[in-house]
């Protein structure tokens, strides 16, 4: 065997004991994030059960008037599930959240409206309550069901009304304005397509977005991903509203 035998079959075996080294820290690193990954699920259920019993101090007095509107966007597999809409409802109830807008892109939760109104006795339909003219404190929950239809809708509706009048516009002076947020925003306005802003959007679902929520409404939204309705938790629910009331929000001008 000459010299270069000798230095092929040493390179191939540097290139063997590299190749096998890479594969371990690979492995290694697998095995790191992993566990790092089921450690934090640990620690958080064990959080979550901990504020649901109160063993936290700082979690038993919410500033809930920081909270004026909740949404909440559900992914539409898990919206199926009515009976986990309603505990979700229940709890929020029982913090006194008054205002929370439910969505989802397929619109199940809006089929499911009368089941989940026959059993929240204590909630109305904001239609309902848009119609009352009252000056007090609502005692009850007033519920907005959204689905992606309804944004896509309010977009077209509020595009052919800036068509219409740009079109009218450029007729009489010759001139276009481009500035279309603030006439966007007009647009959905006239055509009754602007409700209320959240103050925190909670995600329940597989991915980290908002699913289509319109856009426009979620300008100055915190959101949260809160995992997937089928594991939701109490703790979990408050600790998510404890952090938004501690969060401080620059508006700009």
């Amino acid at each position: 065997m000459d010299f270069r035998d000798v230095a092929h079959n040493l390179y191939h075996s540097i290139l063997a004991i590299r190749n096998l080294g890479l594969q371990l820290l690979w492995y290694f690193l697998q095995i790191i994030v992993s566990a790092w990954y089921y450690i934090s699920v640990v620690a958080n259920l064990f959080e979550s059960y901990f504020i649901s019993y109160g063993v936290f101090k700082k979690y038993k007095s919410l500033p809930i008037a920081k909270l004026r509107y909740l949404a909440i966007v559900i992914e539409s597999e898990d919206a199926h599930q009515t009976s986990k809409v309603v505990q979700l409802l229940q709890w929020l109830d029982s913090l006194g959240i008054k205002n929370v807008c439910l969505y989802d892109m397929n619109g199940v939760l809006k089929k499911s409206k009368e089941a989940i109104f026959h059993t929240m006795k204590n909630a109305k339909s904001i239609e309902e309550v848009n119609k009352a003219v009252t000056d007090h404190v609502p005692d009850h929950m007033t519920l907005e069901f959204v689905s992606y239809v309804d944004g896509k809708e309010a977009v077209t509706k509020a595009a052919n009304l800036i068509f219409v009048e740009s079109s009218k516009r450029h007729n009489l002076d010759g001139e276009l304005d481009y500035q279309l947020e603030p006439r966007l925003n007009q647009a959905l306005q006239i055509v009754g397509c602007i409700g209320p802003e959240p103050d925190l959007l909670l995600v329940y679902g597989p991915v980290r977005c908002h699913l289509g929520f319109p856009a426009w409404r979620i300008r100055y939204t915190e959101i949260v991903h809160m995992g997937s309705l089928n594991f939701m938790r109490y703790g979990s629910l408050i600790k998510a509203i404890y952090n938004f009331t501690k969060v401080h929000q620059n508006y700009g001008t």
